[in-house]
This record gives C-alpha cells, structure tokens and sequence, in this order.
C-alpha cells in the first residue's frame, strides 16, 4: 500500500519484518511518492519508521494501537520540535533511548544497583562500535551491525550471546584468540584495548523488538556524530527523577563557547592573528597549547571537555599548517582534559568523547589513513574521575601547575586507587577551571547536599546555609586558584549575583585574591537534550590575574551579545567597585520591619488556581483584596 506524501506499508513473510522495512527506505516508489512514513509488518511483528525526523517504533503487531501517537503526522497533527544543530544527534538519542528502554523491559535488574553500572557500560561499548563501524576503525562499513544481524536468530534468543562473543574479541590480543576459542566471523574484529571491553562481557537478553531497535541503531550513518551532543544522549535516557535531583543540564555548543571563549580561546586566537607566518612564534604558541589544562569539576558527559579539546586542535592545525607541517602529530595529550563527575555513566561517556574527538580531529587533520594507523589499541588512560567534586581534593586531581605524576589508571573506565596516581604531566603549563555544575537553591537541596557546602563554607561565614549549590564549585576553583595561577568559569543561576547570596558568598571569593574577568549577564539557558532543561542563568569567570580591562556580555535581542570593556566587574554583574549590600534587621526609615520576604515558602499551601480563586471569594467569603 503507498499512499502518496503519507504512507508506504508493506506485508512480508514471518520474520522478515526488518528487511521488508529495508527495501521500503530504498524503494524509489517511497522517494517518488514522497512518504512520510514506511510500515512493516507479518501479522506477529511490526516495525516503521517516520522518515521526516528519523525516529522508529517496533512492536509486537498486538501492541501497535499503544503507538498511535507516532503517526499522529498522519492525521496533520506534527510534533513540534526545536532543532538547533545536527538532526542526526537527536536521531540517534531518539533510536538509543526507546533501545535502552526496551532493554530494561526485559532485564529489569539491569536498571538496579551494580547491575545498572553493568548496563551503563553495555551502552558505551555500543556507541563505540556504532561509530566504529562506520569510519573504518572496523574493517568493512556496518560490519558490527551486520554481523549481529547476520549471526544471530531472528527470534532473538542468542542475540546476547553473539554481541558477548564480539566484545570479547575485541578484548582478546590477535596472537591469543585461537587459545580463547574466538569463532572465524569474529576474529576479523581488531583489538580494542584501553580495557573497554574488559571487565567482564556479560550482555541483556534482547528480545525480538530489542534487536530490531540495536539494528535501528546501527543503521544510522555514525560518522555523523557529534561527540560534544553526548551529553544529550545521556539525558534522554535518564528519567525525570534522577535528572531533577542531580540538577543536569546538557549544554550545546554555542552556550559552551560562551564560557571558553572569554575564558582562553579568545586570547589564543588573538595570539595566532599576531604570530602570522612568524614560524618561532607559531612554534611558542603551539608548545603553549600543548600544555594548556582544562578540568572540569562538574563534567557529566564531557562536553566542556570536548569542545575545548576540538578547538585547540583547530588552532594547532592552523599552526602546523601555517609552519609547513599539516601532517604532524598533535601534541595536545587527551590526558590534559581532566573532569569529575558524580555518576558512572557519563564519566564513562565522557572519557569515550574524548576519545572520539581525537580520532575524528585526526581524521580532519590529518587523514583517515595516519588517523587509523595510529588509533588503535586504546590507551589504558584515565581522564575522569568518578565522585563527589565538593568532597575531593582538586588539586590532586589536577596537580599544580610545575608537578607531575606517570602512573596508569588501572583502565580506561576505572578510577586509580589514589586520585594523585593519574597520568599527567605538565610542566609550567596553564590550568583553565570550567563547566556547568549542578544548581540547586537552598530551598531545594538534599541533606547530602547542604553537608557539601558546610564542609566548605563553615568557618568561613555563618550565613552558607541561604546559598546556592554551585556556590561551592566557586569556592573551590578559588582556593584552587590560591594555589596556583588558574582562570575558572561557571555556568551558575544567576541569584548567585543577587541579593543576600552576593554579600555571603563575593567577598569570601574576592578575598582569596580573585577577581570577576569577565561575564554574561542574565540570559535563557537552553540546549539539545530531550527534555531540554531551560532556566534563567549567568556566566561568571573569575581569575587571579584579571588584567586591566574586564568584559561584561548582555544578551542582544537577535539572540548575540554585546559587549563591553570596563575597568571593574561587581559581585552584581554591572560595572562598578566591588561594594555589596549586606542585610540588616532593623529599617533604614520609619517604615515597618519585614519578618519575611516574598517568596512562596508555604509548600505551595497558599497557591491557588484561578478556579480555587473563585471558589474562595464566592463560597467562603474571603476578600478580593487578600488574592493576588
């Protein structure tokens, strides 16, 4: 059945839903009939695809009225959606999201307790192989994806068994796989190393709608992705309650460069505009690069991390290309971009950005073929540590600038036993602190929360307990800066620059010797994720040597900036010395003094509704005059 600009359904033979579903994308009759949607289906199973926004839906044929709102399209109701960057981003959060969902159906102890560790870890090797697959690092395009398809049944039931056995080759050294029993249609896979699939190769069990969400996946063209959008992936798969309580926002890149810009990449830039052809110039100014740190204390997928690793490469190529040596190696260590993150999932996420950053760079560089030869085996390398960034020592974690320590982590996703025995050395090089931490208002904090920032702030004031969560990430990039030279910028709630929290928490900062460099004030802070979190934010870097002249950003109404040079940044984001306004119990003037502010504190006992509203004044005689 084709019905032009709508539909093109098919029927097939018992399982051979997938294929039919295959030769609908690549039928010309689709194309030319300009289908929105293809459907397959043998009466047990059902599988379509919208082909507008990428997204699928498979099912067993019973269960497909559960799906109508997938083709609501159909009947001109669109789903509206905002794209701000590369569509295939959201395409394969979209396919990866409904894959772990229908995986956990199955395998409900997955999602609980080590076993969720275990599950988090499934999802990373498979978006490592996704991408593998598709940019050469395996050899033939779609091999990983081909080969699960083609090994295993098509009712599904050893389709674990088979992803085990490919992750266990790619575990295995080519010179022990006869010895390890590795099957022929495995052994073509390389060894991967770096520990990724270590550690066990234990799989879910997938059922048929299972496999044909993994076959989804893998259909996507993975060369397109964007390792910076991770971030988005990970949001899309963790629900609503733990996403609000650990106060995630995923970050695009516009909004990053926002902080990295100000922070260190415009000052490089400004540098590469004066070194011209001068080749020692352009030689100083990459050796400058390579040491350059930038730690993250709040790193969740990585995406700071990344998007400051791809820019510095960017300027480095322009360097190499400049001096007549577009083919180097690059000589900025992926060692250099250091993180702490909460949760073992997008620590492991972060670290496996990274590693797709480089090898993509290279590519972009360099060439696939010096990108491929020197890609493989991983290294055993870790970047990110898993934990509490308010209760670690960050300059463990990120040594002083001058030292250096060359111990291995264990693995690639594993933490070392001490936090000081990280790879790492940098002798004289820069440190720039950044990220997006965590918010949280004092009103909102947990119990664990609120001991974060009393193990911070006690004995430094005694009002910490009105303050924001991520006022602790300030207070601990400026004793960090007290130590060593550092710049540091935070994405932050911007009540932090008002109000009561400004006379509790600047001038602890400004005495540390730290000033405000630079900022954007108050702006809309939205990104790619999902559930797109939006809330209203300030940016505010903060440094030890600020220099002369300070920026102060504010947001233009075609959605740029504009910015302006003074000579001093206040704890309010306006121009100005550093005064704060601190509070007082008693009034300036005769007017009455005020036991509480405004704010809604009754647990939303004294909130109505405009129809509760009405009832109150028509049912219950309560005054107009007392509703707001």
């Amino acid at each position: 059945v084709l019905q032009t600009n709508n539909i093109h359904i098919l029927t097939c033979a018992p399982g051979q839903v997938g294929q039919a579903l295959a030769r609908l994308r690549a039928s010309p009759a689709t194309a030319k009939a300009k289908a929105k949607f293809i459907l397959a289906t043998d009466g047990v199973d059902f599988e379509a695809e919208d082909l507008t926004s990428g997204e699928t839906v498979a099912c067993a044929y019973k269960d497909f009225p559960d799906h109508f709102g997938f083709f609501l399209p159909l009947a001109g109701i669109s789903k509206v959606r905002q794209i701000s960057e590369n569509a295939f981003d959201i395409r394969a959060t979209s396919r990866l999201n409904r894959l772990y969902v229908e995986l956990l159906k199955d395998n409900p102890e997955w999602g609980r307790g080590e076993r969720r560790q275990d599950m988090n870890k499934f999802m990373a090797r498979l978006i490592f192989c996704f991408f593998a697959e598709d940019t050469g690092i395996f050899v033939g395009k779609g091999r990983f994806t081909e080969t699960v398809a083609t090994m295993s049944a098509r009712d599904s039931s050893n389709t674990h068994e088979v992803i085990s056995t490919l992750f266990r080759a790619m575990n295995t050294k080519r010179e022990e796989r006869a010895a390890a029993g590795i099957p022929r249609w495995a052994d073509e896979f390389p060894y991967v190393n770096g520990r990724l699939f270590s550690g066990g190769d234990d799989v879910p069990r997938f059922s048929k709608v299972a496999r044909s969400y993994l076959l989804h996946v893998g259909g996507l063209d993975w060369t397109r992705i964007n390792p910076d959008i991770f971030g988005s992936m990970i949001q899309a798969i963790t629900d609503d309650e733990e996403r609000g309580a650990l106060g995630m926002h995923y970050t695009s890149v516009p909004n990053i460069l926002k902080v990295l810009n100000p922070l260190f990449l415009d000052d490089l830039r400004a540098r590469l505009d004066e070194a011209g052809d001068n080749p020692r110039m352009l030689l100083n100014l990459r050796r400058r690069i390579s040491r350059i740190r930038v730690f993250d204390p709040a790193c969740g997928s990585g995406n700071f991390l990344v998007i400051a690793y791809k820019e510095l490469r960017a300027i480095e190529a322009e360097i190499n290309k400049r001096r007549g040596e577009p083919d180097r190696k690059s000589e900025i260590p992926l060692t250099n971009f250091r993180g702490i993150e909460l949760r073992d999932f997008p620590a492991e996420i972060a670290r496996l950005a990274l590693i797709i950053a480089e090898y993509q760079c290279d590519v972009l560089y360099r060439g696939p073929k010096l990108a491929l030869a020197e890609f493989l085996p991983l290294k055993n390398e870790n970047w990110i540590v898993c934990g509490n960034a308010l209760r670690l020592d960050w300059l463990s974690i990120c040594p002083p600038t001058g030292t250096g320590v060359k111990v291995q982590a264990d693995d690639l996703f594993g933490t070392p036993l001490k936090q000081t025995e990280i790879d790492f050395e940098n002798e004289g090089g820069e440190t720039y602190i950044c990220g997006n931490p965590p918010y949280r208002g004092s009103q909102w904090q947990s119990d664990e929360q609120k001991s974060d920032l009393k193990a911070i702030f006690e004995g430094r004031t005694t009002n910490w307990k009105s303050l924001d969560y991520v006022a602790g990430w300030f207070m601990k990039a400026a004793d960090y800066g007290a130590v060593t030279p550092t710049a540091a910028a935070f994405v932050a709630t911007n009540t932090i620059c008002q109000g009561r929290q400004v006379g509790t928490l600047w001038p602890l900062i400004f005495k540390t010797g730290h000033e405000i460099s630079f900022a954007h004030a108050s702006f809309k802070w939205t990104n790619l994720a999902s559930y797109n979190a939006g809330v209203t934010v300030a940016i505010v870097g903060i440094s030890n040597r600020a220099g002369k002249l300070r920026r102060l950003y504010s947001p233009a109404d075609n959605g740029t900036s504009i910015v302006r040079e003074i000579e001093n940044i206040n704890a309010y984001l306006v121009p100005g010395p550093n005064i704060t306004v601190g509070p007082r119990s008693k009034p300036l003037s005769s007017l009455p003094e005020m036991s509480f502010g405004n704010m809604p504190n009754d647990g939303g006992y004294l909130l109505l509704d405009p129809d509760e509203a009405r009832v109150a004044v028509r049912d219950h005689d309560v005054p107009q005059e007392y509703i707001r």
